[in-house]
């Protein structure tokens, strides 16, 4: 069996726009992304660690524990052997108490995946290829979210282009979220059913081939 790590934040968690509840696992798209690469005859088991407010490399000033890069080496470690890593943060980055641009949380990702390559894994165990996922671009926040996320279409523009520049530069496989799927039009941020259910299928197609390859 292929195990696969989605570290990410409340847009993988599923969150439903506009409340406090969550989506069951086979509605979020990591679960619809398990289960379809099941269907298709793939053998995997999908480990979520998706935190809300999780920034790439930054501290939240109002709850511990939001910097991605915090024992990400040790999640690694812990959850070996991987087949797979998939990045999908960077909307935390653009929060109205941080002036990050899109290059920035880029450079941001990049810390990322050099921790995930230097864990320290048990001999024999593989490196985990990374996929890096660029989340949808912004709508127009709304609800109690709005003050958190002002400013952040402005900051954020760009981040699927940079992202991609770094997910080359680095050579890791990259994936543009923003491409089958925008934003909730409740909060502006999240994922509505539909859209994970979406996303998830994109993402079959885009981890399929690299389960398939030889290691």
């Amino acid at each position: 069996m292929q195990q696969i790590l989605v570290y990410s934040d409340s847009l993988s968690w599923g969150i439903i726009p506009g409340t406090r509840r969550r989506l069951d696992f086979e509605q979020r798209w990591p679960g619809v992304m398990e289960l379809g690469l099941a269907a298709g005859g793939h053998r995997v088991r999908v480990i979520e660690d998706c935190l809300n407010g999780r920034r790439t490399v930054w501290d939240d000033p109002f709850k511990p524990g939001r910097n991605g890069l915090q024992g990400l080496e040790q999640r690694i470690e812990g959850c070996s052997p991987l087949r797979l890593v998939v990045l999908m943060l960077g909307t935390n980055d653009f929060q109205s108490m941080h002036p990050h641009n899109a290059w920035q949380s880029s450079q941001g990702m990049a810390a990322l995946v050099a921790a995930v390559r230097r864990a320290p894994i048990e001999p024999g165990m593989p490196v985990p290829q990374v996929l890096v996922v660029a989340p949808p671009p912004f709508g127009q926040p709304a609800g109690p979210l709005a003050p958190k996320f002002d400013g952040a279409q402005r900051k954020s523009a760009g981040l699927a282009e940079q992202l991609r520049t770094t997910a080359s530069l680095l050579d890791c496989h990259f994936f543009d979220a923003g491409s089958v799927t925008g934003s909730s039009h409740v909060d502006g941020i999240h994922l509505d059913a539909d859209q994970h259910a979406v996303l998830g299928l994109a993402m079959v197609d885009a981890v399929a081939p690299l389960l398939a390859a030889p290691e």
